[in-house]
């Protein structure tokens, strides 16, 4: 299935940036097999080419850079004549508490994961404000609870839950038929907690750790992730906007 034939998002253009791998990988693979045509941005050239058929345009992007969002945004226009889909899933993670965080690696997570959220949101409303559209943030559960050894990445996604709600009462009142949610994943399978899972002194207890966190006893899936970004791209979620949705084996529900 491609972007002219049927399917959730049929006919729809997406943009999805950290897709060269995790979440945003499984969502250009999930948003592909529903319609979409799919752009996918990642700084990873390598991980972009072994999307295959998953993507109908790469692009090597670093979501810090102010003029490349720019640039992302008119390609993919120019590519396939509008934008209805932006999903924010590029992101990383620096452990650190209060004590121990350096003001280097502050502003390398809050620059990849709070100021990359608020560029792409921003050339996405310039790109759909006459059309509309649908923006996903990935933020975090440590966007909603606090992590004592996570300071950094808390502060980076508690931005993005924020950013999302005010951008979205923007978007609404001002009738550009743009929805802006967040989703906020606990533990999940991907390439960025595995490695730091493998980091770790006693990678099996941390496993065990991450595992017991969530009440369903398990980490998530990346695909599952995905599934809560395509009910919030796709018209299915026409009457949502500001709105968080946790996919967290009920870890946030204690």
């Amino acid at each position: 299935m491609d972007g002219t034939g049927a399917g959730r998002l049929a006919g729809k253009v997406a943009l999805i940036s950290g897709a060269a791998s995790g979440i945003g990988r499984a969502t250009a693979a999930l948003f592909h097999r529903e319609g979409a045509r799919v752009a996918a941005s990642d700084r990873n050239e390598a991980g972009l080419k072994t999307l295959g058929a998953d993507a109908d345009l790469t692009l090597v992007h670093d979501v810090t850079d102010e003029a490349g969002w720019r640039d992302a945004v008119d390609a993919v226009v120019a590519a396939f004549g509008r934008l209805d889909i932006l999903v924010n899933s590029a992101g990383i993670a620096v452990l650190g508490n209060i004590e121990t965080t350096t003001l280097a690696d502050w502003r390398q997570v809050n620059a990849v994961n709070a100021e990359g959220v608020f560029l792409g949101c921003r050339e996405a409303v310039r790109a759909m404000k006459a059309t509309g559209g649908s923006i996903v943030n990935l933020s975090s559960v440590a966007g909603i609870i606090g992590d004592g050894s996570s300071l950094a990445y808390c502060a980076s996604k508690g931005a993005v839950r924020l950013l999302t709600k005010s951008a979205a009462l923007h978007c609404a009142r001002a009738g550009y038929g743009i929805r802006v949610n967040s989703v906020h994943p606990s533990f999940a399978e991907t390439p960025m907690v595995l490695e730091g899972i493998a980091r770790a002194k006693d990678p099996a207890r941390v496993r065990s750790g991450l595992e017991r966190a969530a009440p369903m006893g398990r980490m998530g899936k990346a695909e599952e992730v995905g599934n809560t970004i395509l009910f919030l791209a796709s018209d299915e979620s026409s009457f949502t906007t500001g709105a968080e949705f946790t996919v967290d084996g009920g870890l946030t529900a204690q």
